[in-house]
């Protein structure tokens, strides 16, 4: 049985990744594309050599300095384009292994470019919250201004945007309510094949 792929999305500080979390928490595999580029730039990851070819100086210990890379980044117009060329590829084969190895009825992606990306998926979850209540959460973190936070916004597709392009939209701004919403995707997508 083929499961159904639920791409799961949203701008930075809506609560993707606490919502992946009650996904996991209703024993629905999750993907997560962070993670797994993690891994590929750790030492022993897929990615190293690659990288390391384009990037000598950001092989550090055997894994990728994501700071060097950062640098090279900003400093060659031509450095994103080439290193997307080695490290899509092998992300899209860590998320195809993922996927090729579940038996369940649901899969649930969490890509935070998801919808900026093209990554092939059956539908599409937004969680959104209210823009007072996303801003609160990003400067919230650790080191986090209210510059980088308008830096990132300009960057990532609007909310609304994203909601319009989604199947299923959950607000995360009430816990309990979130899960609800989550078993109700779960219910509609996963549940009914089991």
């Amino acid at each position: 049985m083929t499961p159904y792929v639920l791409g799961l999305t949203g701008s930075i500080g809506m609560g993707k990744s606490t919502t992946a979390q009650m996904f996991r928490d209703e024993a629905v595999p999750v993907w997560d594309a962070d993670a797994a580029v993690h891994a590929l730039y750790a030492k022993g990851g897929a990615a190293v050599e690659p990288v390391g070819a384009l990037c000598p100086q950001a092989v550090v210990n055997g894994a990728i300095d994501r700071a060097r890379l950062k640098r090279w980044i900003a400093q060659d117009s031509t450095a994103l384009h080439r290193l997307e060329g080695v490290v899509h590829p092998l992300v899209a084969a860590d998320r195809a292994a993922f996927i090729a190895c579940t038996d369940a009825p649901l899969v649930v992606l969490d890509v935070p470019l998801l919808l900026e990306g093209g990554t092939p998926v059956d539908g599409v979850l937004v969680v959104t919250a209210p823009p007072d209540v996303q801003r609160a959460r990003v400067l919230a973190r650790d080191g986090m201004t209210p510059e980088q936070f308008d830096m990132i916004m300009s960057r990532q597709m609007p909310d609304a945007e994203k909601r319009a392009r989604a199947d299923f939209v959950i607000e995360t701004v009430d816990m309990d309510s979130t899960r609800a919403k989550v078993r109700d995707v779960i219910a509609k997508l996963g549940a009914s094949d089991a």
